[in-house]
């Protein structure tokens, strides 16, 4: 035992030495912690066996991490003060290197999730290869989680075991899941025994009734945390989704058909026959000459009056009675429509009577014509013979005016001559009417004369 003990000792001791006599690399940070998005600067140290050194080439380089390949930022070189930065990282990586001090620092802008891994610092010297040519610092770029999925794996019925799964597609450093399990009543409540949790899948076993309710998986790391909500239904095995959808649907379709059914009665209720449009009726109305319109109401009364005169000849008394009875109710609805008659005749007599005023406006305008022509023949001196012949023809024809004012007028008086005609007629008429009364009176005595006797 004390022999190996004095041969490990030897050991270390040469592999000190050597590297007393060799190149030496460190880095300042064993590892680092940055946010996404944020810059960064690493510093490598490095001392060489000798002082001088004709070339010294310093690479930075991002190790291979899992899936994700190597990377390089940029290479120093000594001679010509030299910088070659990577195609990847042109404006965003930058080297910077002092000999005296002997040190290199690489700085990187809005780091990503690309740069979380190994960064290490090669030095190499021409004739120096031996001790510790290479050091590395661990860069972590921490990220808050993304929002998490959760899932449900297996079949949520009566029985059953099923698992709920809960994974946030980004987050550095890797997040930690936890499940918090309600009732359908909000209230915070422990899993039973059984159930298992790892990451991230929470595993129910025998599920039942009870099982429902709200479930919350909580995703978080050292940077935030993100969580999403679940909703678990547990119902027996024949109430699948295909039949709870084919119910549904059903449900659904007969509905729709009741409305349908419903809507076309209602319309068809309140359909109404077309209606027309029945346009006002056109009264037209024919002015006859005043001597027509005499004649005719005259020819109607000696026609109506022989008519009453033929109906009041009859055998039977009691049948004359009531015949006589329905010819005074006609005779008095024909005097009011004969009334109606001679208040139309009025109304034309007044229309007549504004034509004669405009005939006599007519002739005040024939007489400011003559005035017109007197001032025309002071104009015209010296045609005054031509002037006085022409005024000759006018005088006669005012003259010719005058005496068709005055058959007109006389036709005025005529039609008055017979409006009092056929007042006196209307007054005869009243008369044969009391008449006829008389007689029913007379009939009526006679009536009771016989009811007497029988």
């Amino acid at each position: 035992m004390t022999n190996w003990k004095l041969i490990l000792c030897c050991l270390h001791l040469i592999s000190v030495m050597s590297a007393g006599f060799g190149l030496e690399v460190t880095m300042t940070q064993a590892s680092l912690a940055v946010a996404r998005g944020d810059d960064v600067t690493l510093t490598c140290n490095f001392k060489p066996k000798n002082l001088n050194n004709p070339l010294i080439i310093i690479t930075w380089i991002g190790d291979a991490e899992g899936t994700a390949n190597k990377v390089i930022f940029g290479t120093y070189y000594s001679e010509k003060n030299l910088v070659d930065i990577g195609p990847e990282y042109e404006g965003r990586a930058s080297i910077a290197t002092d000999l005296d001090a002997r040190k290199s620092m690489l700085a990187l802008k809005q780091v990503s999730m690309k740069e979380s891994r190994n960064i290490r610092c090669y030095v190499q010297i021409p004739g120096d290869n031996d001790g510790q040519t290479s050091a590395t610092t661990f860069l972590l770029v921490q990220v808050p989680p993304s929002k998490p999925i959760c899932k449900l794996v297996g079949a949520a019925e009566y029985g059953q075991n099923i698992s709920l799964t809960c994974v946030s597609e980004e987050g550095s450093p890797t997040p930690t899941y936890k499940w918090e399990g309600y009732d359908v009543k909000n209230v915070l409540r422990s899993f039973p025994p059984k159930t298992t949790e790892k990451d991230g899948a929470l595993s129910l076993f025998n599920v039942s009734m009870e099982t429902s309710g709200f479930y919350v998986c909580l995703s978080g790391n050292k940077v935030g945390s993100a969580q999403c909500n679940f909703t678990l239904s547990v119902i027996p095995p024949s109430m699948n989704i295909a039949s709870t959808l084919g119910i549904v649907g059903g449900c659904i379709a007969g509905v729709a058909l009741l409305i349908v059914i419903v809507f076309c009665c209602c319309r068809k209720r309140k359909q109404k026959p077309e209606e027309y449009d029945v346009g006002t009726p056109v009264v037209e109305f024919h002015d006859k000459p005043l001597t027509v319109v005499a004649e005719d109401y005259k020819d109607q009364m000696m026609k109506n009056i022989e008519e009453e005169s033929e109906k009041v000849n009859h055998d039977d008394v009691r049948d004359n009675y009531d015949d006589r009875k329905g010819i005074r109710d006609d005779l008095s609805n024909r005097y009011d429509d004969r009334k109606g008659i001679r208040d139309d005749l009025s109304n034309r007599y007044d229309d007549r009577k504004g034509s004669r005023d405009d005939l006599s406006n007519r002739y005040d305008d024939r007489k400011g014509s003559r005035d017109d022509l007197r001032d025309r023949y002071d104009d015209r001196r010296g045609s005054r013979d031509e002037l006085r012949e022409r005024q000759d023809e006018r005088k006669g024809s005012r003259d010719d005016l005058r005496d068709r004012y005055d058959d007109r007028r006389g036709s005025r008086d005529e039609l008055r001559e017979r409006y009092d005609d056929r007042r006196g007629s209307r007054d005869e008429l009243r008369e044969r009417y009391d008449d006829r009364r008389g007689s029913r009176d007379d009939l009526s005595v006679d009536q009771r004369e016989r009811y007497r006797y029988n």
